[in-house]
């Protein structure tokens, strides 16, 4: 005896596109588990995915009063794929796209952080050129330098910048405000910074590396 799943072709085309939803949340959790092994291309990865995603929104947009939530559906006929329902639900597009986003958002401060270096290097430089050599004048200015230079991850603690920077911020700190450097400690500042900011542009990247 035939068991009829739907009794008029309204509830015929709602139970196809319960199937079709299926097939997609199932496809999609197959795409990610092999772009996740290296077993596709990233190229044919974000091709294919992309087609899942703007597939699964159609479909979604045509279902939502039938199924007002696909994580309900996804639990309701225990489906099982929780990469699935990552990429088509919460993110949206595919990982290589979200990939791309992060890497330029990274770009994107660290770049920041860098002229942040470089405007404090020269400013500390061009305020001992000014005679600018009272504690409370050269204090702020290291202490600005040192802390952009703390930002930049791609210098080691080690580095000759952090280093440097941290002696003269701990030897102004014994110091009273009103003091002044002596000619022989300003330009030896001086050279410290300008040693300092040479090392620091050797330690950036190049253009296209």
């Amino acid at each position: 005896m035939d068991v009829k799943l739907w009794n008029d072709k309204q509830e015929r085309e709602m139970y196809e596109n319960f199937a079709e939803l299926f097939a997609i949340i199932k496809a999609t959790e197959k795409l990610e588990k092999l772009y996740v092994r290296d077993i596709i291309s990233s190229s044919d990865y974000e091709v294919e995915c992309q087609k899942l995603i703007a597939h699964f929104k159609t479909l979604s947009s045509t279902l939502k009063y039938t199924i007002p939530s696909v994580e309900k559906f996804h639990e309701t006929y225990k489906i099982d794929c929780p990469a699935a329902i990552n990429r088509l639900v919460v993110s949206g597009v595919p990982a290589t796209v979200e990939h791309r986003a992060a890497a330029a958002i990274t770009s994107s401060a660290s770049a920041s952080v860098v002229a942040e270096c470089v405007q404090n290097f020269i400013t500390a430089m061009d305020s001992l050129k000014l005679n600018m050599v009272a504690v409370d004048q050269v204090h702020p200015l290291l202490s600005d330098l040192s802390a952009s230079l703390n930002k930049l991850t791609l210098l080691g603690p080690d580095f000759e910048g952090k280093v440097k920077m941290k002696e003269w911020i701990v030897r102004l700190a014994k110091m009273g405000a009103a003091d002044e450097l002596t000619e022989q400690q300003a330009r030896q500042l001086h050279f410290d910074l300008e040693s300092s900011y040479n090392s620091f542009m050797a330690a950036l990247p190049s253009a296209g590396t």
